[in-house]
């Protein structure tokens, strides 16, 4: 069984390197560009989602609506021990409404309740959610209650309600991550492994991949919503 923690102030680092630990590892599941474990970006682009979410927990300033919210899945037998969690971003104009940023569950502890509960309590607080995952998970979301709204490039946009918030939602700003030290050594890094003409045809098979993405969206929107296909 596992017992759910509400966060409004940046985790303990014990509860916070699970976290991050997790979207590194279930980086396919959660990311917006999820490139295949075979791409040699791969690892680049997991530093750079586990920075993304440094970003986010580091902006957490113990306010009960501030800008990140946290939700954690805690073991009941091991309260130290993180079963999965929830990252969101309440608008700060709109008091209903969030984006849910992430939504992860360890893969020991699937299919027993989790991300459901941890949905469910996100909406409690918030219950105009909206989420963008690619459109092999939209029936996983589906089953919890979202609606399909929107294609937004490589993926589909969902959301509680069958319509978007007008309120308007931080993100945060992964340009400076790009340019940093870091990201330039992992790069020069796998550019002397793979080399010169191997890094490009990864870089042509991430865009490969990522218009296939799009073109699954767009393709699942019309099945989802054919009216809006029409026009």
């Amino acid at each position: 069984m596992f017992t759910l923690s509400h966060l409004n102030s940046t985790p303990p680092e014990s509860l916070k390197s699970q976290v991050q630990q997790m979207v590194v590892d279930y980086f396919a599941d959660v990311s917006a560009v999820p490139l295949l474990p075979s791409n040699p970006l791969y690892q680049l682009y997991q530093y750079v989602i586990g920075y993304e979410l440094h970003l986010h927990l580091q902006s957490m300033n113990a306010e009960t609506e501030g800008p990140v919210q946290l939700l954690l899945a805690l073991d009941d037998e091991d309260p130290s021990r993180v079963l999965g969690f929830a990252l969101y971003l309440p608008s700060p104009d709109d008091a209903a409404a969030c984006t849910l940023a992430y939504l992860a569950v360890h893969s020991e502890h699937r299919a027993q309740g989790i991300g459901r509960a941890l949905l469910q309590r996100v909406l409690e607080r918030r219950p105009h959610l909206e989420l963008a995952c690619v459109a092999d998970k939209v029936p996983l979301f589906e089953a919890l209650g979202l609606q399909v709204l929107a294609a937004q490039g490589a993926l589909v946009v969902m959301n509680s309600r069958d319509y978007r918030s007008s309120g308007m939602v931080a993100v945060a700003d992964l340009a400076p991550v790009f340019a940093s030290t870091e990201v330039r050594q992992i790069h020069a890094y796998l550019l002397k492994q793979h080399g010169q003409r191997a890094m490009q045809q990864a870089e042509k098979q991430r865009d490969a991949h990522l218009d296939t993405l799009a073109l699954q969206a767009q393709q699942l929107v019309d099945e989802r919503l054919p009216s809006r296909a029409l026009h």
